[in-house]
């Protein structure tokens, strides 16, 4: 857009803008008290009183730590978790007497694992923190005292700095308005990291300041703001500037806010008012709900449940030794082991105080069995999805390449939770649809035009058994040969100027003359190809104005009192520009629902023109009503019906004096300073609004994106429930079900709403309270009526889909209806919710989440979603045509609806059912290795004597054991890609929790218990009563211990061997890698010293290694504590198989088969082949 033609727009003059200003001058009376006491010297930062106030400069930092309190916070943060205190204690307690192994063999591991959790949230932090430093340090352009404008970091902005900001920019910190490229000073903003909107907002500067187009007109440039303090309120802004003696209320439409972007507009000019965390956006910027996966919930449950085996096998063992110590003297005074000197000892083996004795044995076997709980669980977890979110983000199957998005796990706490989706709360617009609308049909007077077919009305079409041609679905691009954005209509009775031909030209031209004036878009002329693009507030706006371009009224030019266009005279067929005079804009709002405005045309008729919702249009029609209007009111039915978004477009002329009269009592009614001037200019507004000549309506298209249809039926295979919740029509959001399949043909529809005679008079009778109770007993009564329809359907195959309105809605969740809302709507196969609030979706999320108890995903792109979104379990955000404000709020982001379906089925299943067998296999494996101490002492008397080597005990969890586990949850696949999405009821055993069942938790428990009951009493048993050696030297206590750790190694990674369904050469490095590592350790470890080794000096070089029968009976005993886990899962398989294993079976079948019909193809014999 050139400069010149900037100078000439001054729309601060028309109601469109200037009725944003600040509606009562009552508010202003609040300056200077109590929540609006900021003071702002403007161009004057460096004055005494400006310094003296100590505002916060513009230094921003969302990082969770810093420099000082890294330390202290992280490890806060670490010791809230319940097991990591417990190591602490114990760490502590390892200083005492009391401990059985030394305190280094504690202390390393503790900080091993802890210092690689913290080592996570410092990378983590790091990446925020250069995220801060590149905008901290982005530019601005700051006027400095040499009266002209330097380059200066954001981070180095004060308020009161007069900044200058250019096209495209983003505003460094909260500015007042002064002036812009433009004569009036309004600016275009686009606020899509603020709200998700992608439509640009108009702002204007006060009138006396916007006339400072310059940068030398501000040398003498000095005022003050007074106005609110600090908050995070977006949509308001109270203050006052004082200048040359004169006060000017300002408000929001005056406040750019901190990181939106400058649109349309060269440059503008403003003063800083609030900078750094005091901006808007940054107080706002609160950190998301903290959510919880139900694993993880369930994990907390498990710990206590092995603090709870802790104590009582210390209490057992403490128990027994008191006893044991209590016989050791006799009352006679006779020892009984006299080899442990009971008549020499101290207060921890004292057979005269046993009860003292056992008490601190207690104590100790608190240490001693502390290896039950997994001290690297936490870290390796946080390890594992880590890594799940790395190939969630770079699965080449969700990525879009339109748009350049990949996936993104936003958080890796809720990766396993995607495998447990029991409901999906779904908006449609943008998130089932592409919100890219297209103008694909219209009726004027009383004609339909438009051939094109529509998704859904294909769908519709399929319903009713029609044929649908496939070439119905011709559009204006396949016939052009270019896609025209915005416009995909087609019929030859109007298109290439062929609307001059149809009787009623006159009704067409003023149809579409409506079209091409009643918006407030801007043209924008490319320089080098002569093609005009719209810069528009909606899609919508955007797509009417391309529509009457391409049926010949071409939109080229606005000034500051009027619009252009190109358009072709019906009479001569000629293309000609006409000039319209604007006078005065009435802008669309959603309580308004229309928009109208008044034109002068080159006869000097005053017109006014106006398009808005059916619901508001057809009542300020003119009583003499055209012919057409029952056919207009069907072709709108038609056109919902067919999914389609529609307005109504009329017209009417207005005489001179009708205009002057109606301007008069208008203004008054703008410049009025009374509490009710919205609801006086809303009357003057009504007052012009009215005995409208109807011309038609619109009907533009959102498609559905690619794949939505498919995406939804695959998802309630897998036994998901999806509900949509939307805001629009009853009868598009319905269509929209069928067209993606949300709603079938074989569907029974339970149709909830408040569209009845009854509630209709008593709504324009007024009567509110009438009307409340009438419509609760309504809501109730079809609630019931709803149920009793599921009741009588009981036991057939019949499936119900719920419909319910928004007012409807606001009923059936109220206090007293919501649980039987909710039983009736969790019993539908499908639930859509039309008409629907932001705060309506939050509130049935939440209902759904609560009532439930399962697991619930929303998923939006708009910023109305978010509520929606933080409620839920887990949050997807789509990043789409509305912004980034849902994908920054959510949990998941991804491009296209399509991409849950792999999103859900794929990643969800297998982080699931990782996640499931790691911690499994976790508890399995502690309680197999701490039992074995158990029957040790038990042996041993309950002497507390550890059975292994302290630092046998510390590497167990940190290198022995934990890589093999990490590559399970990383790595492993009970079924392909492939397969998960052919079989989507495989899904089921996240929903239903199959594999982290405490059934299930507990099976592999006792197998621990087993395992270690084997490894403990087959080795020495097998051991204790024969020479070890060559020489005759029986086992001593280094070799048995050394014996049944070398078991438990193999043991617990075969086991991990046989449990794995995908293997990869990683898992076979570590797992053979880790039992290998064992062997090298005790190479190395024995070769130190033995004060530093002990028990472990020389112990496999000259006693193991030597011996056959030390491996023989390893292989005895690993081999025998395999087998009960091996029998039990070939019962199982065979008998009560799981989904998956149903699965694994087809697969291999489907294999064998393919491999018997190519056998068949050789050898000429017949093969009988089971399709499976």
């Amino acid at each position: 857009m050139t400069g010149r033609r900037k100078k000439e727009i001054r729309f601060s003059r028309l109601y469109s803008f200037s009725c944003f200003r600040s509606s009562s001058r009552d508010e202003h009376s609040q300056i200077g008290q109590k929540g609006y006491s900021r003071v702002v010297y403007c161009n004057d930062p460096d004055s005494a009183e400006q310094i003296a106030l100590r505002y916060r400069r513009n230094y921003v930092s969302t990082t969770k730590y810093n420099a000082l309190n890294f330390f202290p916070k992280s490890l806060f943060e670490q010791f809230r978790r319940v097991a990591n205190i417990y190591f602490l204690v114990v760490a502590c307690v390892s200083f005492s007497p009391l401990a059985p192994y030394s305190a280094s063999s504690i202390l390393g591991p503790l900080f091993l694992v802890i210092g690689a959790t913290m080592a996570k949230e410092a990378l983590e932090d790091w990446r925020r923190m250069k995220q801060d430093v590149e905008a901290n340090n982005r530019k601005v352009k700051v006027y400095d005292r040499n009266h002209k404008f330097q380059d200066t970091r954001w981070k180095k902005l004060r308020v009161g700095d007069l900044v200058k900001v250019h096209k495209d920019e983003y505003f460094p910190a909260d500015l007042l308005l002064l002036s812009s490229s433009y004569d009036d000073g309004i600016c275009y903003v686009e606020t899509t990291n603020l709200d998700g909107e992608t439509n640009l907002k108009v702002k204007h500067a006060l009138d006396f300041t916007s006339s400072l187009h310059e940068d030398n007109s501000f040398q003498q440039f000095k005022a003050v703001i007074k106005c609110e303090d600090p908050n995070d309120d977006l949509y308001t802004f109270v203050g006052t500037l004082y200048y040359d003696g004169q006060q000017y209320p300002i408000s929001l439409q005056q406040l750019l806010l901190r990181d939106s972007k400058l649109r349309n507009t060269e440059h503008v000019y403003g003063v800083v008012v609030f900078t750094g965390h005091e901006t808007k956006v940054m107080q706002n910027a609160t950190d998301p709900p903290s959510k919880r996966s139900k694993i993880e919930r369930k994990m907390d449950k498990i710990i206590y449940i092995l603090f709870s085996v802790l104590i009582s096998v210390s209490f057992i063992g403490s128990f027994f030794f008191g006893i044991n110590t209590e016989k050791d003297i006799d009352r006679d005074r006779n020892v009984k082991r006299w080899y442990l000197r009971p008549d020499r000892t101290t207060v921890f083996y004292d057979p005269d105080r046993s009860a003292l004795a056992a008490l601190f044995h207690f104590l100790t076997g608190l240490l001693l069995y502390g290896y039950l709980i997994p001290i690297s669980l936490y870290v390796s977890i946080e390890l594992v999805k880590v890594l799940q979110s790395v190939f969630i983000n770079q699965d080449p199957d969700m990525y879009y390449e339109e748009t350049d998005r990949p996936a993104h796990a936003r958080t890796s706490n809720l990766n396993e939770e995607l495998g447990q989706v029991d409901t999906i709360l779904s908006d449609k617009t943008g998130t089932l649809t592409c919100n890219s609308m297209d103008f694909v049909k219209c009726s004027v007077a009383g004609v339909a035009y438009g051939r094109g077919m529509t998704e859904v009305e294909r769908a519709l079409a399929k319903r009713k058994g029609d044929v649908v041609a496939h070439d119905d679905g011709n559009t204006s691009a396949d016939l052009q040969g270019k896609s025209i954005k915005g416009f995909n209509f087609n019929d030859d009775r109007i298109m290439n100027g062929q609307w001059v031909n149809e009787p009623n030209a006159d009704t067409i031209q003023n149809f579409f003359r409506v079209l091409a004036l009643c918006h407030t878009a801007i043209p924008e002329v490319n320089q080098e190809t002569g093609e005009i693009a719209y810069e528009a507030e909606s899609p919508d706006e955007a797509a009417f104005v391309i529509a009457a371009r391409e049926l010949g009224f071409e939109f080229f030019k606005r000034t500051q009192t009027s619009i252009s266009l190109h358009e072709i005279d019906h009479t001569s067929g000629r293309k000609i520009d006409r000039s319209f005079t604007l006078l005065h804009v009435l802008e669309f709002s959603s309580a308004r629902k229309r928009m109208s405005v008044i034109v002068e045309n080159d006869e000097n008729q005053l017109l006014l023109l106006c398009k808005g919702a059916d619901s508001v249009m057809f009542e300020r029609l003119s009583n003499d009503a055209q012919d057409f209007e029952a056919i207009t009111m069907d072709h709108i039915k038609r056109y919902s019906e067919a999914g389609l978004r529609t307005l109504v477009v009329a017209y009417r002329g207005i005489s001179k004096e009708e205009f002057r009269s109606w301007e008069e009592e208008f203004m008054k009614a703008q410049t009025s300073v009374s509490a009710d001037r919205d609801a006086l200019v809303e009357a003057a507004a009504d007052k012009i609004e009215k005995d409208l000549i109807l011309l038609g309506a619109t009907a533009v298209e959102d498609k559905l994106q690619k794949g939505v249809p498919e995406c939804i039926n695959k998802l309630e295979n897998a036994g998901i429930k999806i509900w949509v919740i939307t805001g629009d029509k009853m009868e598009t959001a319905i269509n929209i079900g069928y067209a993606c399949s949300l709603l079938r043909d074989d569907m029974k529809k339970i149709v909830i709403t408040l569209d009845s005679p009854e509630i209709n008079d008593l709504e324009k009778r007024g009567e509110k309270k009438a009307v409340a109770k009438a419509s609760s007993a309504s809501i109730a009564n079809q609630i019931r009526e709803g149920k009793l329809q599921l009741s009588s359907c009981e036991g057939n195959s019949i499936s119900f889909g719920l419909i319910i309105d928004g007012k409807s809605l606001s009923y059936a969740l109220s206090k007293n209806q919501e649980d039987s809302f909710l039983d009736l709507a969790i019993n539908c196969a499908s639930v859509i919710c039309c008409r629907s609030t932001p705060k309506q979706k939050a509130l049935v999320t939440r209902l759904v989440k609560k009532g439930r108890g399962r697991t619930t995903l929303a998923i939006g792109d708009g910023a109305n979603d978010v509520g929606m979104l933080q409620e839920a379990d887990i949050g997807v955000g789509i990043s789409g045509v509305e912004g980034m404000q849902a994908a920054m709020s959510s949990d998941f982001s991804i491009a296209q609806f399509r991409f849950l379906e792999r999103l859900l089925l794929v990643h969800g299943h297998w982080c699931y059912r990782r996640i499931s067998m790691m911690i499994c296999y976790f508890f399995y494996k502690n309680i197999a290795f701490g039992f074995t101490l158990f029957w040790f002492e038990a042996h041993a008397s309950f002497s507390g004597q550890p059975a292994y080597n302290d630092w046998y005990m510390s590497f167990y969890n940190v290198f022995f054991t934990s890589l093999p586990v990490i590559a399970l949850g990383v790595f492993d696949q009970d079924v392909s890609a492939r397969f998960c999405l052919k079989y989507p009821m495989l899904y089921q055993e996240g929903v239903q929790d199959v594999l982290f069942s405490w059934p299930r938790i507990i099976g592999w428990m006792l197998n621990g218990v087993i395992s270690s009951m084997i490894i403990f009493f087959f080795t020495t048993n097998s051991v204790l009563h024969q020479s070890f050696r060559k020489d005759g030297q029986v086992v001593d206590f280094e070799v048995l211990g050394v014996m049944m750790y070398t078991c438990i190694i193999w043991t617990v990674n075969c086991q991990m061997a046989v449990s794995i369904n995908y293997f990869t050469w990683i898992q076979h490095f570590f797992i053979w890698g880790s039992i290998a590592f064992w062997y090298a350790f005790l190479v190395i470890y024995g070769a130190i010293s033995p004060t530093t080794s002990t028990t472990a000096y020389q112990v496999l070089v000259e006693a193991c290694a030597p011996s056959p029968f030390y491996w023989l009976g390893t292989l005895v005993v690993v081999l025998s504590s395999l087998l009960p886990y091996f029998l039990y899962r070939a019962f199982q398989t065979e008998f009560n198989p799981m989904i998956h294993d149903v699965i694994q079976r087809r697969r291999l079948s489907s294999s064998e088969l393919e491999t018997s019909r190519d056998l068949s193809k050789k050898t000429g014999y017949s093969v009988i082949i089971f399709k499976i």
